[in-house]
């Protein structure tokens, strides 16, 4: 340390004596740590109480507007409009509320008829020619019921309508919110047709079908079209999200072509594997499943 640094360290030590006030010091020699007030004050932790568990889901309740359409009377869409016009009684009591439930034995009148549930069956019929899908009622000729008595006791029908010249996969159930779904003119499922014409298709007029026709002044599209592979040109393919048949023949007989044959290859994603003509099966779990999702 030079002489000059010790000379400052004096003065600093008589200024403190002589006109400073101490610090005060605690009995360790360190100035007390001083605590600032808190801005806000600090609440105590309040114990939380547990939540209360759920009350179990009772199997045997079913809303009410799921109840209808699986006696299938009409779609849980169309059920909820009946609900809210006070048209829908619960063991005698008039229910508007949307999403009430009921149980399996309660009494349930819609529009003034009993109406009991029914398990949802889903059957796929490979349908060959001159049979019908009028309904009962309006038939006079052999209809696809016909192929299906004695499969089930369920109120089943099928999703659209085949003329009595069309075969191939034809899909029947008593689930309304299913064919609601495949009736649309909104529908997004594909189908594929295999369709045999009484010349060769030209391939100007595959391409017009493949770009889009105007039919009846409403815009018809399709998926794809194709000639069928080691297939006269007369043996088309062609893909659609329609399952109104109808459509399928106008487009060829909008350019001057008759059809001799339409068949309904695929479904939905369901095909004709394993099913014969003539003959049915009832789709699996996982067939529903994925019949619902798509």
């Amino acid at each position: 340390m030079t002489r000059h640094q010790g000379d400052n360290s004096k003065k600093k030590v008589t200024s403190a004596r002589k006109g400073g006030t101490k610090k005060p010091s605690t009995a360790s020699g360190n100035a007390p740590i001083r605590k600032s007030p808190s801005k806000f004050p600090v609440k105590p932790a309040e114990s939380k109480a547990p939540k209360a568990p759920k009350a179990p889901k009772n199997p045997d309740e079913i809303r009410l507007n799921k109840y209808i359409s699986n006696s299938g009377m009409c779609s849980r869409r169309d059920a909820d409009i009946y609900i809210q016009s006070g048209n829908v009684k619960v063991n005698g009591v008039v229910v508007t509320e949307m999403g009430h439930k009921v149980l399996i034995n309660d009494i349930v009148q819609f529009d003034g008829s009993t109406v009991m549930p029914e398990r949802k069956e889903y059957l796929l019929l490979n349908k060959p020619k001159n049979f019908s899908t009028v309904n009962d009622e309006d038939r006079s000729d052999t209809n696809v019921l016909d192929l299906l008595r004695g499969a089930t006791k369920a109120k089943i029908q099928p999703v659209g309508r085949m003329d009595k010249t069309t075969t191939g996969l034809l899909l029947f159930t008593n689930d309304t919110d299913i064919i609601t779904k495949f009736t649309s003119a909104n529908q997004r499922s594909s189908k594929l047709y295999q369709v045999t014409l009484d010349k060769n298709l030209k391939y100007d007029d595959l391409e017009k079908i493949s770009n889009g026709l105007t039919i009846d002044d409403f815009r018809v599209y399709v998926e794809e079209v194709t000639y069928i592979e080691d297939q006269p040109k007369s043996e088309i393919g062609i893909k659609m999200k329609t399952a109104n048949v109808k459509i399928v023949r106008k487009i060829f007989e909008h350019l001057k072509y008759n059809v001799i044959k339409l068949d309904r290859v695929t479904f939905a994603g369901l095909t004709k594997k394993n099913l014969p003509r003539g003959n049915w099966r009832f789709l699996t779990e996982q067939e529903v499943i994925n019949l619902k999702n798509s």
